[in-house]
């Protein structure tokens, strides 16, 4: 067993009777490739992927340690982390869901039990965990409403994932509404601090409110996006309208209003810590590309991150 699938295991064996991250652990493993680039990387997998998603990440030498875990189906459509196993809680704050419906995989990451974990998207479901755990959340290009992606706290890993070699130099836009949706003055605020080491140019974006075509499950261009990207590499927001709520439930606010659109069109886009709220609490910037751009968002997140680890260690006592 690699010391890093030993040591994740310990981690896990630690902080899982508090935060219930993983539906299933796995303790016996087959051999690794030394020469792989991530051999021996411990990785937690979403309960319920594509198996073609973890066979890519064990094609490059990751070991994965579980299933992580997800709402169960007595949950509605807006999920926050409720599962089979009890309440997967947030570790910035117990008494808050990390989101959903990658839940597990995000808490995983946040609280140092693996430095990489797979998610799929769908409306927000990496995006909205990464932003709430304060870790990083890229959703992927896809001609499908749900993508594929990774959580991680290294930008480094996110291109051995990619396969992205290139450094680009990204132009930026930034958008605190869309154009429709209701945020919190302080998300916003937080946000564009973030944002402003990539010197964004603020436009007046106004996007039809996708909730219609979403539930009707239209995907396609969106004209709009197509003009913005036409004179910009990245459209910078805030990733979610407010914090992460409690247990029970988020109530009449619609959390994926900044993120959904980008399913529908397919765009890849990620989401990067940007600071902490005045509870304390985790806040994201959202950054969209071009279709096939992941290049671009790993140079954004290495710009806002520079050199820092985004994230501190969870303490089960």
């Amino acid at each position: 067993m690699p010391d890093q699938v030993r040591e994740a295991l310990a981690r896990l064996d630690l902080v899982e009777p508090t935060l219930c991250a993983f539906h299933e652990v796995f303790r016996t493993f087959a051999p690794v490739d030394p020469s792989l680039p991530l051999a021996g990387m411990p990785i937690a997998v979403k309960r319920g992927e594509r198996l073609s998603h973890r066979a890519a990440l064990m094609a490059l030498g990751c070991v994965p340690i579980g299933l992580t875990t997800t709402p169960d189906g007595s949950t509605p459509w807006q999920t926050w982390g409720r599962n089979s196993r009890g309440v997967t809680r947030n570790p910035w704050d117990l008494s808050r869901t990390p989101g959903g419906s990658s839940a597990g995989s995000a808490v995983a990451v946040a609280s140092g039990v693996v430095p990489l974990a797979t998610g799929v998207d769908g409306a927000g479901s990496i995006r909205i965990p990464a932003a709430w755990c304060g870790v990083l959340g890229l959703k992927t290009t896809s001609s499908e409403r749900a993508a594929v992606g990774v959580f991680t706290r290294d930008p480094s890993l996110l291109a051995v994932y990619l396969g992205v070699a290139e450094v680009s130099s990204p132009t930026a836009v930034w958008s605190s509404d869309l154009g429709f949706a209701s945020v919190d003055e302080e998300q916003a605020e937080i946000a564009w601090r973030a944002a402003s080491v990539l010197r964004p140019r603020p436009v007046s974006l106004v996007l039809r409110d996708p909730a219609e075509d979403w539930f009707a499950g239209r995907c396609g261009p969106n004209p709009v996006l197509d003009e913005l990207f036409s004179g910009a590499d990245l459209l910078l927001t805030p990733t979610t309208p407010g914090p992460p709520h409690g247990h029970d439930g988020p109530g009449s606010r619609i959390n994926t209003s900044l993120t959904w659109a980008f399913n529908l069109s397919g765009h890849p886009a990620i989401s990067i810590p940007a600071g902490f709220d005045s509870c304390g609490l985790p806040v994201g910037l959202q950054a969209v590309a071009r279709h096939g751009r992941e290049a671009d968002l790993i140079a954004a997140a290495r710009a806002v991150l520079g050199d820092a680890d985004p994230i501190g260690c969870f303490d089960p006592n």
